[in-house]
């Protein structure tokens, strides 16, 4: 989806919430709506695939506290930076970088002290959501040039552009673009260094970097353990207890299946190999946890049938050795 400026999008009205909602009225009003519009229950359907995304971006921010509260300034100023992808279009990613702060002189400037005087907005509105701290670095080699001072920034990703990587460019607000190329695999608080982004050198010298702290947004579906992905599967009582294939998803792909032995409990972890995060450093698997799903609600026939079959089982207690193990700790 190609990128937007915060102030173009109204989560609040795209999660039907009002803007003083609650944590927990945004949590409710996501999930109904993601259940609503999630993928695997409008197969084929692309406008709620399109609902669905926009529905989870909404979630990612005004669930996060402090993005939430840029998001709100960005909003009350009534504009923000822009950034577009590698030739205009759609860039596989969702406002990586959008718009946090104004052009020169505007609300969002970022001000820089240096040794060398003072530099306004020299990458103003470059990282949506992005903080930029004090300049660091800067030397002066054996009687040579001095480097450009580094920058500090950090910014938001989302979870897909982490996973995947992208080489996405960005505009500062005086029109010049910077290309960064946002590797695989990336996590969450790793930090990305842009060499020769920087401040430039008051003598000639090398520039100096930008180093970005990257934030990962969290995804409605799987979540990262080291470079596999993790995804929470639900099984019925029958499919755990008389065996069963099911299909599993899989991050920006299509589903695969797979075979849940008779007498599967809760919690045990099917592997599909080679389908996790793929990185320089390797590629994870996908970690699928059998979740033992219990119906909320029987018939009368079917609670009496139930019944019966409790009443054929081994007289066992599941909780035995747990409370053995209990008190004698």
């Amino acid at each position: 989806m190609a990128s937007q400026d915060w102030f173009d999008k109204d989560f609040y009205a795209i999660l039907g919430v009002s803007k003083d909602a609650s944590d927990a009225d945004i949590k409710k009003a996501y999930r109904k709506l993601a259940r609503k519009y999630h993928p695997d229950q409008n197969p084929g359907d692309a406008a709620a695939e399109a609902k669905f995304k926009e529905v989870s971006e909404a979630h990612s921010v005004l669930s996060d506290a402090e993005e939430r509260k840029e998001y709100d300034a960005v909003r009350a100023m009534g504009g923000g930076a822009r950034f577009t992808a590698p030739g205009g279009g759609a860039g596989g990613f969702e406002d990586v970088f959008g718009g946090m702060f104004g052009g020169p002189g505007g609300p969002g400037g970022t001000r820089y002290t240096t040794q060398q005087g003072q530099y306004e907005d020299l990458l103003g509105g470059l990282f949506g959501g992005g903080r930029f701290g004090q300049p660091t670095g800067g030397y002066r080699g054996f009687g040579g040039p001095t480097k450009g001072r580094d920058v500090t920034a950090s910014t938001t990703l989302d979870f897909i552009t982490a996973t995947k990587g992208d080489r996405i460019t960005l505009q500062t607000s005086e029109g010049r673009e910077i290309t960064v190329n946002v590797p695989a695999g990336v996590a969450d608080g790793q930090k990305i260094k842009l060499r020769g982004k920087g401040h430039p050198s008051p003598d000639g010298g090398e520039p100096g970097d930008i180093v970005l702290t990257v934030k990962v947004r969290s995804h409605p579906v799987f979540e990262r353990d080291g470079l596999n992905l993790r995804v929470n599967v639900p099984v019925t009582f029958a499919e755990a207890a008389l065996g069963a294939t099911i299909q599993v998803p899989t991050l920006g792909g299509d589903p695969v299946k797979l075979r849940v032995a008779p007498g599967t409990p809760s919690g045990r972890v099917l592997r599909v190999k080679g389908r996790g995060v793929q990185s320089s450093k390797g590629t994870g698997d996908l970690l699928a946890v059998v979740q033992v799903a219990v119906p909320a609600h029987l018939s009368k026939d079917a609670e009496e049938r139930l019944r019966e079959f409790a009443a054929q089982l081994p007289d066992e207690d599941p909780r035995a050795d747990l409370l053995a193990k209990a008190r004698g700790a």
